[in-house]
């Protein structure tokens, strides 16, 4: 029944904006043509990706694009020579840093990313491009980007309170509290509307293959935003029913059938919406190998008949 109600949450209007926000994505640039593109970025040689990057780089700055160029040394003194005490987090492709940015008197969230590996080049694309294109009030909004050199460089809006997972999953770490049950649900309703509108608004549709508690930021009155759109990419298209592709995502948070034939949907993206919901009633982490055996698969765990 309270996963029901939550989805009445939904508003009315944000159905009836979907031709005109279709419309604006189009007018911007061909999405469709142009995020298919980033799909073969993996099989280029490291010359190739550099020249690659700059060329879509330098069509990205002649569109409407709002996000904003940095040289690398802006960001240098925005975030005082990324300095480790100004860093907020590190993942699989590069560290996050605090940064204020003097021009604008404005504090950033400034995302280095890994300049050796393929997916950091590859997820500076696709983020850039995404964030560009797509707008919305659960979406974290792009400020700007550096590509200096062999620099790869995302500077977002700061979000105040972390991660969800800050707040529900790493509580010994953090010292936070834990979340009360009506924020959990107004945290659960905005990243439902944040994936709607990339599966039902944004044309072509967007399958964002990396839902998971630390990719959704809270703002200081906690209204979630989904952030690091690095393995996104464009859906079904065309009356396809799916999008062949290379397994990616978070172990746990993973559709099965997606996991076991390579086979991409939005209803993907929507499997690792309900395995956040649960770690959200619950508290517990998707898999946590220091539980009992028949409990270290939360799904597993509670789809089981003695749970149920």
């Amino acid at each position: 029944m309270k996963m029901n109600c939550l989805f009445c949450c939904m508003s009315e209007r944000q159905f009836t904006r979907r031709s005109s926000s279709r419309q604006g994505i189009k007018d911007c640039i061909d999405a469709n043509n142009t995020l298919s593109r980033f799909d073969n970025i993996s099989y280029k040689t490291d010359s190739s990706r550099r020249r690659f990057i700059s060329e879509e780089i330098s069509k990205l700055g002649k569109g409407k694009i709002s996000a904003q160029i940095f040289t690398f040394r802006e960001l240098c003194v925005a975030t005082k020579n990324f300095n480790p005490e100004n860093q907020l987090g590190e993942g699989g492709f590069g560290r996050v840093y605090k940064g204020h940015i003097e021009t604008t008197q404005k504090v950033v969230a400034v995302k280095q990313l890994d300049k050796n590996g393929y997916q950091g080049n590859r997820e500076f694309l696709v983020e850039v491009m995404m964030l560009s294109l797509l707008h919305h009030q659960n979406l974290v909004n792009l400020v700007g980007y550096c590509a200096d050199g062999d620099q790869r460089i995302l500077v977002y809006e700061y979000m105040p309170n972390g991660s969800l997972d800050d707040h529900l999953l790493d509580l010994a770490r953090t010292k936070k509290k834990p979340l009360d049950w009506d924020t959990r649900m107004k945290v659960a309703a905005g990243a439902a509307r944040g994936l709607e509108y990339l599966h039902e608004t944004a044309d072509p549709p967007v399958v964002y293959r990396d839902f998971k508690a630390s990719n959704i930021l809270l703002d200081q009155e906690f209204n979630p935003k989904l952030s690091d759109f690095g393995l996104a990419k464009v859906g079904p298209t065309g009356g396809q029913t799916h999008v062949s592709t290379r397994v990616m995502g978070t172990y746990g948070y993973c559709a099965p059938e997606y996991a076991l034939t390579g086979q991409l949907t939005v209803k993907s993206d929507v499997y690792s919406f309900g395995v956040v919901f649960l770690e959200m009633i619950t508290g517990r982490r998707v898999i946590d190998t220091t539980k009992p055996t028949r409990e270290q698969n939360l799904v597993t765990w509670v789809t089981s008949e003695s749970v149920v």
